[in-house]
């Protein structure tokens, strides 16, 4: 079985981070793995914090102001650095955001569907509320009844693991530089590699939406102010 690279990106959201990580580390896993935290222009507290974690917890924490001017997001910079590592080491790609929490099975049960499942390109955990039930961004799902199903639709990248023989197919240097997130662009390509993109809904991880990027709840509680944001500001590009 092969090992994994974890990384969570983030930008501040200490708590919640610092929630998701721990979860990560006190893991049943048998697989060896490197787990990183991309501190992606966090405010000089946090990244504080978050390098008192690193050496406290065990973590490798990058902080992207060391390899990018880019502002935040720095989505593309993370996955084109570390499609290069997993590449290097024959590793797979386990994307956990900072407003996610595995249950101590979750990362095991992605490496075994790893091996398992055929021509696998993405595999990625259902997401929960605190109650249980499916949430965002995986409400299509709720209907669906608790198994593998291959989906012929992108896949979220909250609890998500992309197969190193994605990794070798799609090259993320010629990604879109001027979008901000990637996985609906992934996803289409690992359909197009002929590769599948498994969602298991009887693999659930608690979901906190948004937590990370508390300005996109706007989308619920006021759509007009959040929509002139993401136009006006140009965020959120997917």
């Amino acid at each position: 079985m092969e090992s994994l690279h974890i990384i969570t990106p983030v930008k501040d959201s200490i708590e919640s981070t610092l929630r998701t990580a721990k979860a990560i580390l006190d893991s049943h896993i048998d697989v060896p793995f490197l787990y990183t935290i991309y501190n992606d222009f966090s405010t000089e507290e946090n990244t504080l914090l978050l390098e008192k974690a690193s050496k406290e917890m065990g973590f490798t924490l990058v902080n992207l102001a060391d390899l990018t001017t880019h502002p935040s997001p720095n989505y593309l910079t993370v996955l084109r650095r570390e499609q290069q590592i997993c590449r290097e080491n024959g590793n797979h790609l386990l994307i956990v955001e900072s407003d996610v929490t595995v249950k101590p099975d979750t990362l095991q049960k992605l490496a075994e569907a790893s091996t398992r499942l055929p021509e696998a390109g993405i595999i990625a955990a259902v997401t929960v509320d605190e109650k249980g039930d499916i949430n965002y961004p995986y409400e299509f799902a709720q209907k669906l009844e608790a198994g593998v199903h291959d989906i012929h639709k992108h896949l979220s990248f909250c609890c998500t693991l992309l197969t190193n023989e994605l990794l070798e197919k799609v090259d993320f240097n010629l990604l879109d530089e001027t979008k901000n997130w990637f996985d609906v662009t992934i996803s289409h390509e690992s359909l197009e590699q002929g590769m599948h993109n498994y969602l298991l809904t009887d693999l659930p991880v608690l979901h906190r939406p948004h937590g990370s990027r508390p300005w996109k709840k706007l989308k619920y509680s006021n759509p007009l102010k959040y929509y002139l944001k993401k136009y006006i500001k140009g965020w959120d590009k997917i």
